[in-house]
């Protein structure tokens, strides 16, 4: 059975200020774009094989894995299903705010105007099972948000709702599931 690889995007000015990014489009900081590139050469060092990039339209995972590729030689395309959640009236609010908390806990929340957790963990669990398909013959880095780190977690292992509330990986962190 094959594998696939998961790397949180490098930091944004919002994850220095603790707000909710989800599907605001922010840029990455310079330590973002750093950390990035170190990531890309943790993965060469590693001996980390992958034959494509799928990355998130959102420009902090864009760069994160454009900065990936060009250093490790791994092609990169854009794959709209990693698209962070768009956490609706919460978006750009504090991330330790006790009403987002409370939200988080429904997963059929639309969150004022946005997506739920339940809409979030079908589009990235169908990408998923299309590339657990593909598996034996191509492995993959997603690139994307912590939001989607909690729900490709969650595929590979089973969480309570508190557990994958409080999942989460560090900025350009690198993780492998198998399948």
């Amino acid at each position: 059975m094959g594998c696939v690889y998961f790397v949180r995007h490098g930091q944004t000015v919002w994850n220095v200020e603790d707000k909710i990014c989800g599907a605001t489009d922010i840029e990455l900081t310079e330590l973002g774009h750093q950390q990035a590139v170190e990531t890309g050469k943790k993965i060469v060092a590693e001996g980390i094989r992958a034959d494509e990039i799928l990355y998130s339209p959102l420009v902090r995972a864009a760069e994160t894995a454009r900065h990936i590729s060009e250093i490790t030689g791994i092609p990169a395309r854009m794959e709209p299903r990693l698209k962070e959640q768009n956490f609706g009236k919460w978006e750009s609010t504090s991330r330790h705010g006790a009403e987002f908390k409370k939200a988080k806990e429904e997963f059929c929340c639309r969150n004022g105007g946005g997506e739920s957790m339940l809409q979030l963990a079908q589009r990235v669990y169908n990408l998923l099972d299309e590339i657990r398909e593909e598996a034996d013959e191509k492995t993959y880095i997603l690139v994307a948000r912590n939001g989607i780190a909690r729900v490709v977690q969650s595929y590979f292992f089973d969480m309570t709702n508190a557990e994958y509330a409080a999942f989460g990986v560090e900025n350009c962190a690198v993780l492998r599931y198998e399948f």
